[in-house]
């Protein structure tokens, strides 16, 4: 149940045009709603500004079904990760206002336009890294937050990079998807003044230890600034860098909001 309902509701019995048992009625299902199999989080608006997000890989088709339709009567933007393409025939069934991310494996559950704010680069270091720099770069988008993506610029072809840094330098966050040997992270965190966020991927040949090798090797960056999510975990990284890139828009309005005040005290004096 988003906030928008919730301040209406609780306005619309403010002001007398509701009874309060039947804001209780309405409310019934907070803070979760228990469908045997599944818990629904309905407040998980309320606390974090982001609705519950399904994870796909595990449940039945029915589960997934049953868990979507029930958040999808109080949400809109419903993510559906690590979601094959079975998963999204599967809520066509009982809807069609959806959409499927087939690189980054998202369902889009009831898809509406939000304003996309602040800066966040994705980069990637080869192109079989693009699956989960699209998990992070769907999440952050359907999150609220302006994406700029920067794929295949990895250590090999470094003169790749070099060419976008003007892109890298403006964002607020930039998350950093490689494999092999991981060292991406590490030279973009030795580049930017901003949070890096480093996303192992289990791509690479067999010393790789299916992303392990650039797990430990982002972990052990020199390079300061650059904190770490696990294996493969795009949707993770995404979120993440929302967060982030929230702090840096909440920060550059209270400059704005300082250098007004100053602005008018000088005038004052």
């Amino acid at each position: 149940m988003d906030t928008k309902f919730l301040k209406g509701l609780l306005e619309q019995v403010h002001a007398g045009r509701m009874e309060p048992d039947a804001a209780m009625h309405a409310l019934k299902n907070l803070p979760f709603e228990d469908l045997g199999y599944a818990r629904i989080d309905n407040h998980r608006c309320i606390r974090n500004g982001v609705p519950e997000v399904i994870y796909c890989e595990g449940k039945t088709l029915e589960q997934i079904k049953g868990i979507a339709e029930r958040i999808a009567c109080h949400h809109d933007n419903i993510l559906a990760t690590r979601a094959g393409r079975e998963v999204y025939e599967a809520i066509l069934e009982f809807t069609d206002d959806c959409v499927y991310h087939e690189m980054a494996r998202i369902v889009v559950i009831k898809p509406r336009e939000v304003e996309k704010k602040g800066h966040i680069a994705v980069v990637s270091a080869g192109t079989s890294d693009i699956p989960v720099a699209e998990e992070a770069a769907i999440t952050a988008e359907i999150l609220g937050n302006r994406v700029t993506r920067i794929y295949d610029v990895g250590v090999a072809g470094i003169h790749r990079l070099l060419a976008v840094t003007k892109e890298l330098f403006t964002a607020n966050v930039a998350v950093v998807v490689a494999g092999m040997e991981g060292a991406l992270a590490s030279v973009v965190g030795g580049l930017v003044s901003c949070p890096v966020i480093g996303v192992p991927t289990s791509v690479g040949y067999g010393a790789s230890f299916g992303g392990v090798a650039a797990l430990l090797s982002m972990l052990n960056s020199c390079a300061s600034g650059v904190s770490v999510v696990n294996i493969d975990n795009g949707f993770g990284a995404g979120y993440q860098a929302c967060l982030i890139n929230r702090v840096a828009l909440a920060n550059e309005v209270c400059e704005e909001k300082d250098e007004t005040n100053a602005v008018k005290l000088a005038k004052v004096s």
